[in-house]
């Protein structure tokens, strides 16, 4: 097979240096699922330091040998690398290790401090660690306060720690708020790394690169040229096995405090000074900082719940007969937000954001929607539309970007229809098996890169930016709570709240 030419010139950058990877919440799905997966596929690509431990702790009863096993059916079962062969697997499995405790035992964390310690020495490597909160988010706090008691925090002679906070980063400012403080009490910001999975997604990451890599975009990338901005994070499943955390959380807190917000900071930030962790993440905050709070809540949100229909050929149940609903749950399972970011380079351009459940299908766009021309040289039949040029970015699935342009239909007329020049990430580069977003993030971790990690003050900022809304919904300001049929695009109020603007949601 001939050698793709993207590909040429490719170089993997050096392996981290020897640690420990803690995973606090070990028997939990997210462990099987995502991380311990993650970390085989590192593995077997040859980015993981030389020497690593990688030692889960909960309080599930486990030896090392149970925790092996269950790791291995997971990794088989959701892995990107299958373990098909036993010298592979036995490899990596010789460096998983399970300690079992309870979060609010102060002894237990002495004794795992000691298996670490006691682990590097026999290594004769650094006692680096990275701690992984995968355990449920209220008991983060326990670990957090545990590990500072315990002396296990700090960086020193003996190797450096980084701790992984899952989201949610709290419920709302307030314990945001909480959680940063407790965090900060046993760590420095700069230990600290907020994991939000869509920052690791290659066509994210890939947002800078469009941007700031190509002089054709940057200089139309503004209120001169754009008309407005959708961002979309469609999915078909239902809540499934979540809905104790869905039932409480909703939307805005699942997807919009965290993704969708990332997501627009990156789209609409100022270009950093460097390519660099808080280069970057000062733009993101000042962007955040500039979004105009919605204080119009019933004519800028759109909030709704799926009823019964049909998805990929199955008839799905409406939320309220999803297992485990409570009777009369006013929780929304779509959202639809219009927001505007006063500053010089946005002003007047809206950005709509929508976000729901048991949609038509999966999938995660943003798409920039230009102006159309000032002055129009051809004819338009009567039903005829002058299309605008439009910039996808797929973020999921299918990862990719396209861009609609106007073209002549060849004939004597002079016909135009739009069409379409598209990129593909697997075609493109050959690539059928890219890495999982938690692959690049872990990784990260490791190396000490937080540019795609969130920082306390992006955490607050979304919280000041999304409260708001929430409050409205529980008050007499609130709009209706609409229902949507499983299987279609969402609410009749979201194809208004665009469509009274003269624009349309793009189709997915």
């Amino acid at each position: 097979m001939p050698k793709n030419p993207l590909r040429t010139g490719l170089r993997v950058g050096s392996p981290p240096e020897p640690a420990s990877i803690v995973i606090f919440g070990a028997t939990g799905d997210l462990t099987s699922r995502k991380l311990v997966p993650a970390l085989f596929s590192l593995a077997q690509d040859n980015r993981l330091p030389t020497s690593y431990n990688i030692v889960g702790y909960a309080r599930r009863g486990w030896s090392h040998d149970e925790f092996r096993k269950n790791m291995l059916e997971g990794v088989a079962k959701y892995g990107r690398r299958q373990p098909d062969q036993p010298a592979l697997w036995d490899g990596f499995a010789r460096n998983l290790f399970y300690i079992p405790g309870e979060f609010d035992n102060p002894a237990a964390f002495n004794e795992l401090d000691g298996f670490l310690t006691s682990g590097a020495i026999e290594r004769d490597v650094p006692d680096n660690r990275v701690y992984y909160l995968a355990a449920p988010p209220q008991a983060y706090t326990q670990i957090i306060s545990h590990l500072g008691d315990a002396a296990m925090a700090a960086d020193g002679p003996s190797g450096w720690r980084r701790i992984v906070v899952e989201k949610p980063f709290g419920t709302d400012l307030d314990t945001a708020k909480l959680l940063n403080q407790t965090a900060h009490r046993s760590f420095v910001e700069t230990q600290i790394y907020r994991i939000d999975h869509y920052l690791g997604k290659e066509t994210v990451q890939n947002l800078l690169v469009l941007r700031f890599a190509n002089t054709i975009f940057e200089p139309i990338w503004n209120r001169g040229y754009v008309d407005h901005v959708q961002i979309s994070v469609a999915e078909s499943v239902g809540v499934g096995n979540r809905v104790g955390f869905y039932d409480e959380a909703g939307v805005v807190r699942d997807v919009f405090q965290n993704h969708l917000l990332q997501i627009l900071s990156l789209v609409a930030m100022e270009p950093p000074v460097a390519f660099e962790a808080d280069a970057i993440r000062d733009e993101k905050v000042k962007t955040l900082r500039a979004i105009r709070p919605v204080t119009d809540i019933r004519h800028n949100t759109v909030r709704a719940q799926y009823a019964e229909g049909s998805v990929e050929g199955a008839i799905v149940p409406g939320y309220h007969a999803e297992p485990n609903v409570p009777v009369g749950s006013q929780t929304p399972t779509y959202a639809a937000i219009k927001w505007h970011i006063d500053n010089w380079r946005w002003e007047g351009v809206p950005f709509y954001t929508r976000s729901g459940k048991r949609m038509v299908t999966r999938a995660s766009e943003v798409s920039i929607h230009f102006k159309r021309p000032p002055h129009l040289l051809f004819d338009l039949m009567d039903d005829e539309v002058l299309r605008s040029n439009v910039l996808a970015i797929r973020i999921q699935p299918d990862e990719g970007i396209s861009l609609r342009t106007e073209a002549k239909l060849p004939g004597l007329n002079m016909v135009r229809r739009s069409v379409t020049m598209d990129f593909r990430y697997g075609s493109s580069f050959g690539v059928t098996d890219p890495p999982d977003a938690y692959e690049r993030l872990l990784l990260d971790s490791m190396l000490g890169d937080a540019t795609l990690f969130a920082r306390s003050d992006e955490i607050e900022r979304a919280w000041i930016l999304v409260d708001p809304i929430l409050q409205g919904w529980n008050s007499k300001r609130a709009p209706n709570l609409e229902t949507y049929e499983a299987g279609t695009w969402g609410p009749n109020g979201a194809d208004n709240l665009i469509e009274r603007d003269g624009r349309h949601w793009r189709r997915l």
